[in-house]
């Protein structure tokens, strides 16, 4: 059980005083990490953690650089160091009796693995596999990259969160959402990318474009550098609109940089992009800044679950903050209380876009915002009445 201090309900310690007045739970683990010259990784825990739900949180994509072993090492870690990182703690906290494990991991590592081809191995998969064998009861990811991952999975259970509430509120702030004063339409920059946009085009009832690429198949290429596009088409029009893109993920962001160009081309006035898990790998800041400077794009939108010092002084980059959708989750998993309004927001994001107007967001007011605020503590956590009548 989580320990939630002065809460007789669910805490194994009472502490004297009032229990009507929350005080902020105890969740945090002391823990100690060594890292070892030729790579290996140990972790102890300091604190005991006997019979409680343990919550493991960990960004398998900061690739800043970290300060290790009180401060004598500089080292910026891979995904694989994390993940390794991810699976001593796993193993820690299993043999230290925890009661049940569940990892908050916003960018699930090795998903664009999730499909083989020839001689491939489904790493996706297989990360899925260690993680039950570990004895994990549920992750908390975002955006997962494709819908056949949790099929992996024949114990444990994976709840995937959606940012569109976040992005939504942002963009009510930098485009006029009620169309009154710019015509705003909803691109999908391929056809991976239909169900997504169609999603934000339903919500905000919007058009909806699809950036077709036509294929030459008789082409075979495995190199990220070459490509068999044969022609590129737009299914659409955005002459003389605002065009609104939203993707999972960004690594090198050399298609999403070819999309922009080819609808600044097509006329688009501005160009947008929302991405969940903005991953900016090797050059893609540097490419975006030229891009940015050369008027091929006006804002992207990103998420915190990747960690980039570097963007946050971009003029061109808006951080929305998840970290209360992620803290609401994991109240009501404590409490036994249904997730299905924040796993579809249909009906949240409905009223931000009836309550905006052009330069204000409607997410900050009234009840439109209070299903995914941060809890405050566990008068929060909704009665299932009160969910059954949200969901009504």
């Amino acid at each position: 059980r989580i320990n939630l201090q002065n809460d007789l309900q669910t805490s194994d310690l009472c502490i004297r005083g009032a229990t009507n007045k929350y005080r902020p739970p105890v969740f945090k683990v002391n823990s100690r990490f060594s890292y070892f010259a030729n790579g290996e990784v140990k972790i102890e825990l300091l604190d005991t953690v006997r019979g409680k739900d343990v919550y493991i949180f960990q960004d398998v994509e900061n690739h800043e650089v970290l300060s290790l072993n009180g401060g004598a090492n500089k080292v910026v870690m891979t995904v694989n160091d994390h993940v390794m990182s991810l699976l001593v703690t796993i193993d820690a906290v299993r043999m230290a009796g925890a009661g049940k494990i569940t990892l908050v991991v916003p960018a699930y590592p090795y998903a664009r693995q999730h499909k083989r081809k020839g001689r491939e191995g489904l790493t996706a998969s297989l990360l899925g596999h260690i993680y039950e064998m570990q004895s994990v009861s549920r992750i908390i990811t975002l955006d997962l990259h494709s819908r056949e991952i949790p099929n992996a999975f024949s114990r444990l259970n994976l709840d995937n969160l959606h940012a569109s509430y976040q992005v939504i509120r942002e963009l009510s702030k930098i485009v006029d959402l009620t169309g009154q004063t710019e015509d705003l339409v909803v691109v999908a920059p391929d056809t991976g990318a239909i169900d997504r946009n169609k999603f934000y085009a339903s919500g905000l009832k919007l058009p909806l474009a699809l950036i077709y690429k036509e294929r030459d198949y008789s082409i075979v290429t495995q190199d990220a550098h070459s490509t068999n596009i044969k022609s590129v088409k737009l299914l659409g029009d955005v002459k003389g609109k605002v065009a609104f893109l939203a993707d999972d993920m960004l690594g090198t962001g050399g298609t999403l940089l070819k999309a922009m160009q080819f609808l600044k081309e097509q006329g688009a006035t501005k160009v947008i992009c929302a991405i969940s898990l903005p991953f900016f790998t090797g050059d893609a800041i540097k490419n975006f800044d030229e891009a940015y400077e050369q008027g091929l794009f006006y804002r992207i939108i990103g998420t915190n679950a990747v960690y980039h010092e570097d963007l946050l002084n971009r003029e061109w980059y808006i951080s929305t903050d998840v970290s209360g959708l992620f803290a609401n989750v994991i109240t009501r998993i404590h409490y036994n209380q249904s997730l299905s309004e924040l796993l579809d927001n249909r009906s949240i994001i409905e009223k931000v876009v009836k309550q905006t107007t052009p330069g204000k967001t409607g997410g900050d007011a009234g009840t439109s915002d209070a299903a995914l605020r941060e809890p405050q503590g566990p008068q929060d956590a909704p009665t299932e009445e009160q969910t059954e009548n949200k969901e009504g």
